[in-house]
């Protein structure tokens, strides 16, 4: 029992230590779906003049680890760790993945730069994510849980939403 339990964590030491040295796929039919993935979420990027994330195979997979673990109930619960994480539930089997960053995106008008914090009441924090300076790589994953509805996880690296620190 005390093995699946620990299961997250060995998880994130193996990710967090070798994200750095994996490179981009191929081009393969898969490729498709990282463009969808990277290009939406590198726009918002580009609109502050921000290095582009670069995506990474091992962040992916352990989105995808995540993402299988909440199919049964697609509730938005975080892994555990030391990775940025951005979730998305939509209901039906319709939801693409720019909708998922699209949500994400709309949170930037509830950022208030003069404070630093989101404003009263209001989630920023997907969005400061998304737009972290210092993160570099991104591997996301999409699947369809057991009621048919859409989930999305987004992992970053190095993680962004570090108190007291600006987003760019």
């Amino acid at each position: 029992m005390a093995t699946i339990t620990l299961l997250p964590y060995l998880l994130m030491i193996l990710f967090s230590t070798a994200v750095a040295a994996t490179v981009a796929p191929p081009q393969t039919r898969r490729t498709t779906t990282i463009k969808q993935f990277l290009d939406s979420h590198n726009a918002v990027r580009a609109k502050h003049n921000l290095t582009l994330l670069v995506w990474n195979t091992k962040l992916a997979n352990f989105a995808k680890w995540h993402a299988s673990t909440r199919r049964g109930d697609c509730a938005l619960v975080h892994s555990v760790g030391d990775l940025g994480e951005s979730i998305f539930w939509g209901q039906g089997r319709r939801w693409k993945v720019e909708e998922a960053v699209g949500a994400w995106t709309f949170q930037e008008k509830y950022y208030d730069s003069r404070r630093n914090a989101c404003m009263p009441n209001k989630d920023c924090l997907h969005y400061t994510q998304m737009v972290w300076k210092s993160t570099k790589y991104v591997g996301c994953a999409k699947t369809k849980c057991n009621n048919g509805d859409t989930y999305v996880v987004y992992e970053y690296y190095p993680h962004g939403n570090v108190i007291g620190q600006r987003p760019f």
